[in-house]
């Protein structure tokens, strides 16, 4: 592999396995060698013919050939290319690879790899949305993997979902962004994201708080990077793992939140997902409120508003902000008037009503309100949510001229 830019683009088990015949193709057009792998399953939909007649070089299915150990070896595979490509990836590899298996030579490239990995998941919607797979995803994201997700749309199996392999148009773009020498689509822009929930103290041991569980926030400030950007992230208490190449400042209360925000700025773009208390204890006790024969009472006073904040900055107004409105009822109109009151550019709005299960699910339905109207997205995880959030993004710096 002697070209600046080149690529190992493992293929496995999956009918989208076909889209990288297109995809060896045009990468070729754009001056980017491919070296190939070829998994077991994915002999079962395309040939070593079809691949190696396309890249122009060898490709490698075995790993224990003791030839192809002499001549390459899994070490050099993954060390001679500027990024690893798994397309189509499937719910099998995925889970190789987040949990550190090397049963045959694509996962143990993998697991052997020192240089940014992509996947591109195809698979059936269930097994998409399943919370195993998620986890999987999860891990990797926090192992520094970067994503691609599929597209939702008719299924090779019949069904109708999340699934579809992205486009070769879509994978090309990303492709082209992290193995130039650039640093992203994003490479030149600075964000802040909040997530999370605050707590807001009673005394020293209660507090106010929601069910917000960072899910969606985190996946937005994960995106962003993936894509380039300088991310910040202000994140309330959760569970979630730190997204990889972000900063984090952790902040309990929605006043921290706030002061952490204004120190951020300025920034390009800011997406305020955290699910900020809007009020608080007039006079926290310093000492736990024993339990006693009447009922308490509390003043509440309101908590500074973030969002209408940053958007009412002047000097150090972000060129994009972005907010979010968790309703339980008459979501888009509720959203549309959040919108105008707090001066944000976009509203993502969602129903978080009981039995929807968006708080900590791993689903997400939004509407993205703009000026202009409604947006209505399907049904999709919150990484997927996240990655076209981003996407909506950086086509909107590239309409400003900003990219």
């Amino acid at each position: 592999m002697t070209d600046s830019r080149n690529i190992l683009l493992i293929v496995s088990g999956g009918i989208a396995a076909y889209k990288a015949l297109d995809l060896i193709r045009r990468l070729d057009e754009r001056q980017i060698g491919v070296q190939c792998i070829l998994t077991a399953a994915g002999s079962k939909f395309v040939t070593p013919l079809s691949l190696s007649a396309l890249s122009g070089k060898k490709v490698y299915t075995d790993l224990f050939s003791l030839t192809d150990e002499q001549e390459m070896g899994h070490i050099r595979l993954s060390r001679e290319a500027d990024l690893i490509v798994v397309a189509p990836a499937t719910a099998n590899l995925i889970a190789k690879a987040a949990n550190g298996i090397g049963d045959d030579l694509a996962s143990t490239v993998l697991l052997a790899a020192d240089k940014p990995v992509l996947f591109v998941p195809s698979m059936n919607a269930r097994m998409w949305q399943h919370p195993a797979t998620q986890r999987n995803l999860a891990q990797l994201g926090q192992d520094g993997a970067q994503f691609l997700p599929p597209n939702d749309g008719d299924l090779a199996c019949g069904e109708i979902g999340t699934g579809r392999m992205a486009e070769t148009g879509q994978i090309l773009e990303r492709v082209e962004s992290l193995v130039s020498h650039k640093e992203g689509m994003l490479g030149s822009v600075t964000a802040l994201v909040t997530s999370g929930p605050t707590y807001e103290p009673i005394d020293p041991v209660r507090y106010i708080g929601n069910h917000s569980s960072g899910k969606q926030g985190h996946a937005i400030a994960q995106a962003l990077v993936q894509y380039g950007a300088k991310v910040t992230l202000v994140t309330g208490p959760t569970h979630e793992p730190d997204p990889p190449g972000a900063t984090i400042v952790r902040i309990t209360t929605a006043k921290e939140m706030m002061e952490a925000c204004l120190n951020c700025l300025p920034v390009d773009v800011a997406v305020c997902a955290a699910a900020v208390g809007d009020w608080r204890i007039e006079a926290t006790a310093e000492k736990k409120i024993k339990r006693g024969g009447n009922a308490k009472t509390f003043d509440l006073v309101e908590n500074a508003d973030i969002l209408k904040h940053i958007s009412a900055e002047n000097q150090n107004r972000p060129e994009l902000v972005v907010g979010f409105a968790a309703e339980t009822e008459n979501v888009i109109e509720n959203a549309t008037n959040k919108r105008a009151a707090k001066g944000c550019d976009w509203i993502i709005a969602n129903d978080v009503s009981n039995g929807t299960k968006v708080f900590g699910g791993i689903d997400n339905k939004v509407h993205l309100i703009d000026h202009s109207g409604a947006e209505e997205w399907p049904q999709i995880s919150k990484i997927a949510v996240a990655d076209r959030l981003a996407k909506k993004i950086v086509s909107q710096l590239k309409s400003n001229k900003r990219l």
